[in-house]
């Protein structure tokens, strides 16, 4: 199913990657808690919680390696 944040993308299979989508996400979180726009930093607080749980905790790489298909 075509979604529009792929986490199971072959892009995501190298660690580093994703630590720096997650890093990115927490940066912005960090950014807008400064603003102080509750909005926003609840938006990309849920963007950094959920990037975390999907690609650090339970991301596949084999997975992603076949570009998102289950195994048969």
């Amino acid at each position: 199913a075509m979604t529009a944040f792929d986490v199971n993308h072959p892009f995501f299979v190298p660690l580093w990657r994703r630590i720096l989508v997650v890093l990115l996400c927490c940066g912005w979180t960090a950014f807008e808690a400064v603003g102080g726009s509750p909005f926003w930093i609840i938006l990309a607080g849920a963007f950094a919680v959920y990037t975390a749980w999907a690609l650090l905790l339970t991301f596949d790489p084999e997975r992603a390696a076949r570009g998102g298909e289950p195994e048969q």
